[in-house]
């Protein structure tokens, strides 16, 4: 079996993989970012909102952009609406990733697709090319996994994500261009919320929700009927144009370095446990282990990877432990509907006391 050698293996090519490949790049080490789907980015699983700040901090252009929006709304039943500024930009997700991609390509990281992790052997990692059947072996002096909510290398390590909460999303048309986010909390959606993000002539308008707590009803059957209200208030008309599901880590803060392997992104946990963000973390997560990992390597010093969770953690564990902490209080006081909504939704003042 052909045995291949680089310093870091970067498994996954979302927003956490490619960040960490090129920023471990940067450094002079040998990267190689893996991907198990054959084109990077698709299908999209994703709302597609990222806060304008991440852009400046990309740098990659516009050609992801798909428009701007000025903030966000909230509803509530018999509420008024709650508006909050919050720019940012709804984007072509699929676009976004093979853009930091080919960014780390540029910086020197080398990248498979079609190529997934299958398991860890004694000299290394067993990989197993989807597209050909073949079979080869990669030798790392590293390991970043950032494989998604259900990693293979977080497995590995015994860190896997046991908090995971089912979205779904369909695309339709919207009866006129809005400039806002829009979030929908009903209490048939339990613990969770409805979202509408705009994207020019067109809506990501899905769903994200503890379910089967309260109800069995089906994810489908919930978001039909979310649908329908949507289409009642004039906001979307038409059949779907699309249709996605994933799954969205509701995590406690943890660690996320063993040894010569780091987690980032969704493997991690790096995702919002109450809104459900999740690309800004993971893109500053994952420059955080690439860089750490590359000096780790090119100082000789593999204890250094320990840095990275230090740093992240200094900068965003109290943001995340804070998600998670209301995420708890929410699938416990759901019954108590609109007094949880402002305890634990980040346009109210009670979520931050």
């Amino acid at each position: 079996m052909q045995t291949l050698k680089c310093d870091i293996l970067v498994v996954g090519a979302g927003p956490a993989g490619a960040a960490a490949a090129r920023s471990a790049a940067l450094k002079g080490a040998d990267v190689l970012l893996i991907e198990r789907r054959a084109r990077v980015g698709e299908p999209v699983q994703c709302a597609e909102f990222i806060p304008a700040m991440l852009k400046g901090r990309v740098n990659l252009g516009n050609d992801f952009i798909a428009q701007k929006v000025a903030g966000m709304k909230t509803y509530r039943p018999g509420c008024e609406t709650t508006v909050t500024r919050a720019p940012g930009y709804i984007i072509h997700r699929d676009r976004f990733d093979r853009a930091l991609v080919r960014a780390a390509q540029e910086d020197g990281a080398k990248v498979m697709t079609a190529t997934r992790a299958v398991e860890r052997s004694e000299s290394g990692v067993v990989m197993l090319h989807s597209g050909d059947g073949r079979k080869f072996e990669v030798a790392p002096k590293m390991i970043i996994g950032a494989d998604g909510p259900h990693s293979t290398v977080g497995k590995w390590v015994g860190a896997v994500n046991s908090h995971l909460l089912p979205g779904a999303q369909v695309t339709l048309a919207l009866t006129e261009p809005r400039d806002h986010t829009e979030v929908y909390f009903e209490e048939d959606i339990f613990a969770g919320y409805g979202w509408l993000f705009p994207k020019n002539k067109v809506a990501n308008v899905g769903l994200g929700l503890k379910h089967g707590v309260q109800s069995k009803e089906s994810l489908k059957k919930i978001l039909d009927r979310f649908v329908d209200k949507l289409k009642s208030l004039g906001r979307v008309s038409g059949e779907p144009l699309g249709y996605a599901a994933g799954w969205i880590p509701s995590e406690p803060v943890r660690k996320t370095v063993y040894g010569s392997i780091a987690l980032a992104g969704d493997a991690a946990g790096h995702t919002h446990a109450i809104t459900g963000a999740g690309i800004f973390a993971a893109v500053l997560a994952g420059k955080m282990a690439g860089k750490w990992a590359g000096r780790a390597v090119n100082e000789k010093n593999p204890d250094l990877l320990n840095r990275y969770d230090e740093e992240w953690q200094d900068l965003m564990a109290d943001t995340l432990d804070r998600a998670y902490q209301r995420r708890q209080y929410m699938e416990t006081h759901w019954d108590d509907f609109q007094a949880t909504v402002r305890k634990c939704w980040v346009a109210f003042r009670d979520y931050y006391a």
